[in-house]
């Protein structure tokens, strides 16, 4: 009897137990979904890592950047996927270097294809996993047909089809060389000149229908602003979790601050610009503080570097400064695969996760973004093919220092050909198979040069990549075996993965025009 009572006893005791598993991980044996965060991701475009106030000594235009990354995390080491725009975008939302997902340059205003429709996208994965999504600003990926972003997983977008500068308006915005307003005679059409687009106005899309065009360049940022708050607003009574993908204007040519400076130091437009976006960042971040403050991550950085041709118009670099190329010609920001090019200013902030005021020194790369952002939103990446991104999710949450081992910078214009991965970071070092300058700040250029063996510098002795290690040296020759061997692994794996390519292929006829029947296909007043 007494054993028969003990056995009862435990059995009792399973149930009662299996029944608190139930209750306590299942909401009293009811199914519950676990809130799954919101995203917010910010890309400036041609942002230099010397613009953050943060990063560099003396006044600080980004106090709103400056705040969330006290309140989050300050990445020193973070690098954009390509130093020019498409390519970088299309990393940044597949999580694939362009020799993968077939964007390896620019899509042009007329461009037929886009981002090959066999790459998924960020926001298309999410949108499967329940996520509402929207994007508001730059796309640069393809707007015809399928290519649009309102085709490739975004359920809301509100914003331009390609850079700010690839189409003409009526109030042109500060740019080397200035630009002329739009065209309004149907009859007459001027001759376009070196660096400006003249032939189509600059539009303004909400999801596929253009709302102006042109469009106004400095009311951009307080539309932006004000649907980046709406959106969030909105979440509630969609009771959705969300991604929103914020691609800015802000820094690329032409400038247009609502509130421009007076005459004097021509370096105050890009100040009053820079303050623009900030306060732009500050105000998205406000809402969301506002809205789901604790479930939230917003995670901001760049496309690439500053755009150096433009002079007084173009941003800082800081301290990497890629001296041996400047000293041989040419620039060494945007477009190169000098660390002016791609390292940026990035910070993550999400109160109760992410440890306020900590500087991360991993590296890291917009490449990662992709998977970090599934991982955490509990959805899973296609499969079928191979990803060069990683799951930061232990940076970000818990403190590692443990990014890339190696990361591999492709060509972005300025020497080789585009999408080759010609450079190597590995640790603190970095080797160059090719190198060349971008045109600078009063013309010049750097020639194309093959280095067989690469140069290899030291980052941490060396940030202004300066003097390259002595090829004779015993350092040298324990480094170059290391990076000989990653990128051949990477290459061998793009060789065996299934990769895509994007059609470049341009028809005038396809670029987006809302009234064929004028020169500039203008349909809106854009004042």
């Amino acid at each position: 009897m007494a054993v028969w009572l003990k056995l009862l006893l435990l059995s009792g005791a399973l149930l009662s137990g299996l029944m608190y598993y139930a209750t306590d991980h299942h909401g009293s044996g009811k199914k519950t979904n676990v809130k799954k965060p919101n995203f917010i991701i910010i890309l400036a475009d041609d942002i230099g890592w010397g613009d953050f106030g943060l990063n560099v000594p003396g006044k600080s235009h980004t106090p709103h950047l400056d705040l969330m990354a006290q309140e989050g995390m300050r990445f020193t080491d973070f690098h954009s996927p390509a130093s020019t725009c498409s390519p970088s975008r299309a990393a940044i939302l597949t999580g694939r270097h362009g020799l993968r997902n077939g964007v390896t340059h620019n899509f042009a205003v007329g461009s037929i294809g886009g981002l090959p429709l066999n790459e998924t996208t960020l926001a298309e994965v999410l949108h499967e996993a329940g996520y509402y999504t929207a994007m508001i600003g730059k796309w640069h990926l393809g707007h015809h047909g399928p290519y649009h972003p309102s085709h490739r997983g975004f359920d809301y977008c509100f914003g331009i089809p390609y850079s700010n500068d690839m189409g003409c308006t009526d109030s042109p915005g500060f740019d080397l060389p200035s630009c002329q307003p739009c065209d309004r005679d149907t009859q007459i059409h001027r001759e376009e000149h070196s660096g400006c687009y003249s032939k189509v106005a600059l539009p303004l899309f909400e999801n596929l229908s253009i709302v102006e065009q042109p469009l106004n360049l400095w009311t951009l940022a307080e539309q932006y602003t004000h649907t980046a708050i709406r959106i969030i607003r909105n979440s509630r009574r969609r009771a959705r979790p969300f991604l929103l993908y914020v691609a800015l204007s802000h820094m690329h040519v032409p400038l247009s601050p609502a509130v421009p400076p007076g005459p004097g130091d021509p370096g105050l437009v890009y100040a009053a610009s820079l303050k623009e976006m900030d306060s732009l960042v500050g105000a998205i971040k406000s809402a969301s503080d506002d809205n789901d403050k604790d479930n939230t991550l917003i995670w901001f950085t760049g496309d690439n570097g500053p755009w150096n041709e433009k002079c007084q118009f173009s941003g800082s670099v800081g301290p990497f400064l890629g001296r041996w190329q400047r000293d041989r010609g040419g620039c060494s920001d945007k477009r190169t695969t000098w660390e002016g090019g791609h390292r940026m200013p990035t910070v993550a902030y999400w109160p109760g996760k992410i440890p306020a005021n900590t500087t991360s020194r991993a590296l890291l790369s917009g490449l990662d973004i992709f998977p970090t952002v599934l991982s955490l939103a509990g959805a899973k990446a296609p499969l079928h093919r191979h990803y060069d991104g990683l799951d930061v999710t232990d940076v970000l949450l818990r403190g590692s220092e443990t990014g890339h081992k190696s990361l591999l910078h492709p060509n972005s214009g300025a020497a080789g050909q585009f999408g080759d991965l010609q450079t190597v970071r590995l640790g603190q070092y970095k080797a160059f198979y090719i190198t060349g300058g971008a045109k600078a700040c009063g013309g010049g250029t750097g020639k194309q040069e093959v280095h067989d063996p690469p140069l290899i510098f030291d980052l941490n002795h060396d940030e202004e990549e300066s003097t390259p290690l002595d090829s004779g040296s015993e350092e040298y020759q324990a480094v170059l075996e290391q990076v000989q061997e990653e990128r051949a692994a990477v290459l061998r794996d793009i060789a065996n993965d299934h990769v895509s390519r994007a059609d470049y292929t341009v028809d005038p006829s396809f670029a987006p025009c809302c009234n064929p029947s004028h020169v500039t296909c203008r349909c809106h007043d854009g004042g």
